[in-house]
């Protein structure tokens, strides 16, 4: 008896909503009606829309769009969790930010998501120990979105970079679910150490713009870091800290900061 299963389509409530949103931008403008079909309308799933979004940003006279789709495609056949980690990192962008609005923003305008994605596949090449081929995603993705991850940082799942410029990441980071940071963070490390030298960011970490963290530190889960701060020294579990250089200031506020987004001290904390 033939498996009925086989005749029944999988359904996908998010790529559907994607692509009704998709739909209705184009009603709304038509002038982006292509645009919006080559990204979005003329593919069957998410991670087929990824594959081109990602090979249309990166390819370059040394290596054309359809050998970065190729490779792109590859990876996710490979590796499903990097799709489950796209899917994470598109609900963690549109529950977070104010001014997304839909679920095809990020996938189509937010740089943030798209050298996310770009990371994660550099990751999935650095771990299949094709080096050559993840420093060229790396090369890439610092040139055309102002994002220098190392492709062989670990980052978890639900990430949210806002606006996204001069995200600078190295080699040995380490950056765990649910973090949420903002433009010209740096994750670096102290001097020419060559060892494990780079930050441990925890679960559920909110780090506001500008902030440096620099060495082989851990910042514990659900803790913030204010903008602008420096942080040289282990950060505790739901803390926030600030300064140059940064100290404790108070509680994180909050038991999910990276999800709330509450930048702003309270009245018992200071910078100084």
């Amino acid at each position: 008896m033939a498996d009925p299963r086989k005749n029944v389509a999988l359904v996908d409530p998010i790529w559907d909503q994607i692509t009704n949103e998709a739909r209705q931008a184009v009603l709304d403008e038509p002038l982006i009606g292509g645009f919006v079909h080559a990204c979005i309308l003329h593919h069957k799933s998410i991670e087929k829309a990824l594959s081109y979004r990602i090979a249309a940003k990166l390819a370059s006279n040394e290596m054309s769009m359809v050998v970065v789709r190729e490779i792109v495609e590859d990876a996710y056949g490979r590796a499903p969790e990097l799709v489950s980690a796209a899917r994470a990192d598109l609900a963690a962008v549109y529950e977070r930010d104010p001014a997304c609005h839909r679920l095809l923003q990020p996938i189509l305008y937010f740089k943030g998501y798209q050298a996310m994605q770009a990371y994660r596949i550099a990751h999935f090449l650095w771990t299949q120990s094709q080096f050559d081929l993840a420093y060229f995603f790396q090369m890439r993705v610092s040139e055309i979105f102002g994002v220098d991850i190392h492709p062989a940082a670990k980052i978890g799942k639900g990430i949210m970079i806002d606006h996204a410029h001069s995200i600078v990441i190295g080699e040995t980071a380490v950056v765990g679910d649910n973090v949420s940071m903002l433009h010209s963070v740096t994750l670096g490390g102290t001097g020419k150490e060559e060892e494990d030298r780079h930050p441990k960011i925890g679960n559920g970490v909110l780090i506001g713009a500008g902030a440096k963290v620099l060495g082989n530190i851990k910042v514990g889960d659900c803790s913030r870091i204010a903008a602008g701060s420096v942080v040289l020294e282990e950060v505790p579990t739901c803390k926030t800290v600030a300064g140059i250089p940064a100290k404790i200031v108070g509680e994180a506020g909050c038991d999910q900061p990276s999800i709330s987004m509450n930048h702003m001290l309270g009245k018992d904390q200071s910078y100084i």
